[in-house]
Formats: structure tokens, C-alpha cells, sequence
């Protein structure tokens, strides 16, 4: 599929009931399926998930799925689910609704503190996964999905749509032939907008923590968490044992607890990842990564699966690439045995980014005289920014690094 992924992955303001003790009579087994279509129950249907409602309806076009159950806790109108997806089942109950429909995929597109248990509970029925990214808020509540999952012995794809871009085998494959030398690190830029109802959609939206629990809902984790993980798979360097190091400066613009203008650098045996990226941006543009070579670079805009090559003695060359859409990918695993494209184990690096941004100093707000308020679009910018997230992916350097006057040296590191 070649359509780009939203930016966020936001749902009901709450979250449905986990209800984790699987019926007896009713819980299915994890072994593989071998015919389609697969029963499919999604948990969160507004927001990013009216998204996943019309993908769920292009792969029922085609025979793969079907969509049985949505689990909200306000039920959606007639109006609000897509033509061609029937009267599916509808219950704020999370584990009762797998139980009464006989779901085989559950896709979990919640708040970013539930996905643990509501991803814990379908596992206890064998029912496989599509989880929505940041898979978790901490590493720790990672790993208990992760080995909750494993132990339950069912699939789990984490929602990183970029990943399945075909960009990025074939930008592997430049590399492997030496077409920019040596790599010498990959940097990542985004600069995007986001109005202030943006931060009241949702109780959780910008907020760092609520109500006792993690949400850790920053610009780097959450709407361009696509940037660093994409970063990281190009690097080689997704498993959590593939992190050396970690550098954070977080910042904020909007009155919010959670940053919206980071950057971040990643320390792994292969070479360095910085990332940087704003929600404040003076004209916003896609988001990109950039694999440094000794003798050129690939530049990656991957919401568009585009590729630039530009390499030394050679004119530059640009690509463009098809997608495997992810639940798609989940399918063809259960149905004919196809590899996961993105397992849990491969998020690990990016959970190692999460947890450092989770557990540093709480992001500095940046004074009025840095940013203004464009008032026609009701948001925020910071002059100055769109150049300096670009640099940041240029030179792989941090803002404090780059004689920005309000970025003071980096926060916190993590070995």
C-alpha cells in the first residue's frame, strides 16, 4: 500500500475495560490460522482509528479479514463506521467482546498507557496483536507486554507502518553495496504543526504523566516516534541490547507537560542516530532520515516511501517504493507463515528512547520572546526551528551544540 500513516495514534479520551480472564468456553487457542477471512475486534475507533477502520474495510474488500467487534466506551454511530463493514459488534468491554465475538486479531489503537493490559488480555485468549505505537510508556511496561505476549505464544506487530515502507530494504541494499561508503551515522528531521486543540483532544494529549500513570506523550514518542524508530532500523540498531547510549534535550513551546521541540541522540555499536523534531514549525514539511556515508547519503521521506541517493562522482537518484500495510503483513504470517515485520524485539531501541525521555528532567519551557502565536492557525511556532531540526540531521549534532542560545547542554545520558 503506498498511503502514508497519520501522524498520531490518538483514541478515546479513555480507556475500555481490559476484562483479562478469558471464558472458558469461549477463548481460542494461539495457534496459527490457516484460512481467511480472520475475524478482527479493533479497540479504539476514533482518532487514528478511524484510520485503521478503513484499512480493516480495503482488506475485508479483499477477502482477508472481517471486522466483528469495535470497543469503545461510547459506542460509534451508523454514521461513524465505514460502509462495507456490516454491524460489528460493539462493547466497552474489552476482553468480553473477544470472548463474544471469537476474534483471531484484536488491533489496539488506545490511550498509550493501556496498551499493556489491553494487549495482556488478548494475549490470554490467544488472539494476535496489532499494537499502536509507542508500544508502551516505559521500558518496563514493554517488557511486560513483550514477555507476556511471547509467553502466551501469539504474534504481536507493533504499528510501525513506516517500517514496512519497501524503501527500506532497498535502501539496505544501496548500503550493502557500498554506494555511500562507509556509514558514519543517520540523522532525522521533522518538523510539523500541531494547533493548540491538539493538546485538548484527550485528557492524556501532551501530558508526561496522569493520574499516577506514564504517558510520556512528546513529539519524539509519539507523533514522530516514526522519525526514531525509522532512524534506528536504518542504523541497524532496533534491539534494546543495541543501545550503548542516550542523549535528550527536550523542550516545550505550548503550555503542556510533554516536549513538542526535541532532539535526541542514540549511541550503538553502529555509529550514531540524531533525531530532532518540532511541532512548532514555521512550514511544516515532511519528515525525513538521512543515512550518512563516507562518499554520499540517502535521504528517506517516509511518509511519501521516497528515496534521494547522492553519492560522490554520480548525479543524485530518486526512488519511489510501495508498502506492505502491517495488519496485512499480521494476516499473512497467521495464513502462510510470512515474517513479522516488526516484532516487539525490533522496537526494543526505541522503548530504550522512550524510557531516557521518560526518566529526564522535565522539558524546559521556552520563554515568550522565542516563540509567538500565529493566531489565524491557533498555534505555536518557534522562529528558527525548521532549520535547526534539519541541521540537527545534517551534522547529527544536538541543539546545544549548534549555538542555539536557549538550548543549554544536553540533559541527561544513559548508558
Amino acid at each position: 500500500m503506498t498511503a502514508t500513516t497519520p501522524p498520531t495514534a490518538t483514541s478515546a479520551s479513555t480507556a475500555p475495560s481490559a476484562s483479562t480472564a478469558p471464558s472458558a468456553s469461549t477463548a481460542p487457542s494461539a495457534s496459527t490460522d490457516a484460512t481467511t477471512p480472520l475475524p478482527v475486534v479493533l479497540a479504539g475507533a476514533r482518532g487514528h482509528g478511524r484510520w485503521h477502520l478503513d484499512n480493516i474495510r480495503r482488506l475485508q474488500d479483499k477477502g482477508l479479514v472481517r471486522l466483528v467487534g469495535i470497543c469503545e466506551l461510547t459506542p460509534l454511530a451508523e454514521d461513524e463506521i465505514p460502509g462495507g463493514l456490516g454491524t460489528p459488534a460493539q462493547s466497552a468491554d474489552f476482553g468480553a467482546l473477544l470472548d463474544a465475538t471469537g476474534a483471531r486479531i484484536a488491533v489496539v489503537c488506545t490511550p498509550i498507557p493501556t496498551h499493556t493490559d489491553l494487549a495482556l488480555t488478548a494475549a490470554a485468549r490467544g488472539v494476535h496483536l496489532l499494537l499502536e505505537k509507542p508500544p508502551a510508556p516505559s521500558y518496563a511496561e514493554f517488557r511486560r507486554m513483550a514477555d507476556g505476549v511471547a509467553e502466551a505464544g501469539v504474534a504481536c506487530q507493533i504499528g510501525f507502518q513506516a517500517l514496512g515502507s519497501h524503501a527500506m530494504p532497498a535502501i539496505r541494499e544501496l548500503v550493502a553495496k557500498g554506494m555511500i561508503g562507509t556509514v558514519t551515522g543517520v540523522g532525522a528531521a521533522g518538523a510539523w504543526a500541531r494547533d493548540e486543540a491538539y493538546y485538548r483532544r484527550a485528557p492524556w494529549a501532551g501530558r508526561r504523566r496522569l493520574n499516577g500513570a506514564d504517558v510520556v506523550d512528546g513529539v519524539l514518542t509519539n507523533p514522530l516516534a516514526h522519525a526514531v524508530s525509522t532512524a534506528l532500523a536504518l542504523l541497524g540498531a532496533t534491539r534494546a541490547e543495541d543501545v550503548t547510549g542516550i542523549e535528550t534535550e527536550l523542550w516545550r513551546a505550548n503550555a503542556i507537560e510533554a516536549d513538542d521541540t526535541s532532539c535526541v541522540r542514540v549511541t550503538t555499536p553502529h555509529g550514531p542516530a540524531a533525531v530532532a523534531a518540532t511541532l512548532c514549525a514555521e512550514r511544516p514539511g515532511d519528515p525525513y532520515v538521512m543515512v550518512h556515508g563516507s562518499s554520499g547519503r540517502i535521504t528517506f521521506w517516509y511518509k511519501q516511501d521516497r528515496v534521494l541517493l547522492q553519492r560522490a562522482g554520480h548525479g543524485p537518484e530518486e526512488f519511489e517504493y510501495g508498502r506492505t500495510d502491517l495488519l496485512e503483513n499480521l494476516v499473512g504470517h497467521l495464513t502462510s507463515g510470512a515474517g513479522l515485520l516488526v516484532p516487539p524485539a525490533s522496537t526494543g531501541a526505541f522503548m530504550r528512547v522512550v524510557e531516557a525521555i521518560r526518566t529526564a528532567p522535565d522539558p524546559g519551557a521556552l520563554p515568550a520572546g522565542l516563540w509567538r502565536r500565529l493566531a489565524d492557525e491557533d498555534r505555536r511556532i518557534v522562529p528558527g526551528v525548521d532549520g535547526l531540526v534539519a541541521a540537527v540531521a545534517d551534522t547529527l549534532s544536538l541543539y546545544s551544540e549548534l549555538d542555539v542560545d536557549w538550548a543549554s547542554p544536553k540533559e541527561v545520558t544513559v548508558g
